[in-house]
């Protein structure tokens, strides 16, 4: 059995010249939350399986803000390193994977020019390519929408990019799996309705996806704690769960997450 991985994810604010990492509700309410580098270093050495960085006003003027970023972090971080975030091009991620990244993730740029997606791996292999989905529930699921039942009612989930400013029209279940067919290696599933919440997981959501695809998939969105980390384990498929608040800000290290799933008997690596 392959062990569940346990995420740290760092949301880049890079209109600074160092970056700094920042952390939002529903993509909104931004507050600080620390430097990339040194977060990144603390998680690692309390036992991060991989560790995500996502430049959140990503332009392609930032793009060497980034790289410098990944620099600084892979001096002393050796665990894989994931960056998404204004990722257009092989070029774009040719760079960020000569700063050190070991992956990239593509959530804009993939529905708009799906294609990047096939190009990434087939240069660098699926493992490399992550595909991002921030998914947004919606009510009254129609015939061409993929249909979830919850608590809340039969809804579906659509597609945003630019950092949850638009909407895709695009169904993000249909997506993840099309997202599969066309080379991805992982799904990096949000449920923008939970994220910064502390609210949990969106299981029905994920639930839903790790059915319909055999690739893995890490859940985020909405973690407040262990227990919530344990529930997505427990009641899904998630390969992997991925958080930010709980560990920027000292709630829990990542060291007393794994403890606690471990002693619940979800296989991880400590």
């Amino acid at each position: 059995m392959l062990a569940r991985r346990i995420i740290p994810c760092l949301d880049c604010d890079l209109a600074v010249p160092e970056g700094r990492v920042v952390k939002g509700i529903e993509f909104k309410q931004i507050r600080y939350a620390g430097v990339p580098w040194e977060l990144a270093t603390r998680y690692y050495q309390e036992g991060a399986d991989e560790i995500v960085f996502l430049d959140i006003t990503a332009s392609s003027g930032r793009r060497e803000t980034m790289k410098s970023v990944i620099r600084a972090t892979a001096k002393n971080v050796f665990v894989p390193l994931a960056v998404g975030g204004g990722i257009k091009s092989l070029d774009d991620v040719r760079g960020v994977f000569k700063a050190g990244a070991d992956k990239v993730t593509v959530n804009t740029t993939a529905l708009k020019r799906p294609g990047i997606i096939s190009e990434i791996a087939e240069e660098y292999g699926s493992q490399a390519c992550v595909v991002a989905i921030d998914a947004k529930r919606r009510d009254a699921p129609a015939e061409d929408r993929i249909s979830v039942p919850s608590p809340e009612g039969e809804s579906w989930f659509e597609c945003s990019f630019y950092g949850g400013r638009e909407f895709a029209g695009v169904d993000a279940i249909a997506w993840a799996m099309e997202a599969e067919r066309l080379g991805a290696g992982e799904i990096l599933l949000t449920s923008m309705d939970r994220d910064g919440t502390y609210d949990g997981f969106d299981l029905p959501l994920t639930g839903a996806v790790c059915e319909r695809v055999r690739i893995p998939v890490i859940a985020s969105g909405g973690c407040g704690n262990a227990e919530h980390i344990f529930e997505v384990f427990r009641n899904t498929g998630a390969s992997a769960a991925l958080a930010a608040s709980i560990f920027h800000y000292g709630e829990w290290g990542v060291d007393e997450v794994k403890r606690y799933l471990a002693e619940r008997g979800i296989h991880v690596r400590i």
